[in-house]
């Protein structure tokens, strides 16, 4: 990326997009020939087809890579093409951070425990990986990938520490250094 790029606001910046598609093949490629058409580049696709939305599709989330003078268009493509998108912004998140998180997870409502995380350290779950061996009445482990804005990290990991205290959940911080995408 030159100075000139970053200067005068061409310089292509992450973003991401989270969709919802119908259980058909052909559906996930519909999606991300509007995001090519209009100059995006893929950075990752999650495509979680174990889960469904309230709507009964498969929730999808992309990342990706535009000058952000093209995301409208990519946003408008997708529409377009009937590809209903749940939300499209910015990427905001320029960091990484991964904990383990122990104790009653399904018993205190995990995914409750994760909304709290989200919205106290405004910071997004980007993987979880839950562990609970002995049922969901015991006691379990789960791996939480965090997004966080640059600079952040400490921030989010003060919000999971008190998430977890307020739960009787431990922590074990971080798994990883701090990962830079920016």
């Amino acid at each position: 990326m030159s100075d000139d790029a970053s200067a005068d606001g061409t310089a292509p910046q992450a973003h991401t997009v989270r969709l919802e598609l119908v259980d058909e093949p052909g559906e996930l490629l519909r999606a991300l020939e509007p995001i090519a058409d209009n100059g995006g580049n893929l950075l990752s696709v999650f495509h979680e087809r174990g889960s469904l939305t309230p709507r009964g599709h498969i929730p999808v989330e992309v990342d990706l890579e535009c000058p952000p003078d093209r995301f409208d268009a990519i946003v408008t493509g997708l529409r377009d093409e009937g590809v209903n998108v749940i939300q499209a912004g910015a990427e905001r998140y320029g960091e990484e951070v991964t904990v383990l998180l122990v104790g009653p997870l399904v018993e205190t409502d995990l995914s409750e425990t994760l909304s709290q995380i989200e919205d106290g350290a405004d910071a997004a779950v980007e993987d979880l990986s839950l562990s609970a061996p002995d049922g969901a009445t015991e006691e379990a482990s789960a791996r939480l990938r965090l997004a966080a804005e640059m600079g952040r990290t400490s921030d989010v990991l003060a919000v999971v520490n008190e998430v977890a205290a307020e739960k009787d959940l431990h922590v074990v911080e971080p798994l990883a250094e701090l990962e830079g995408s920016a």
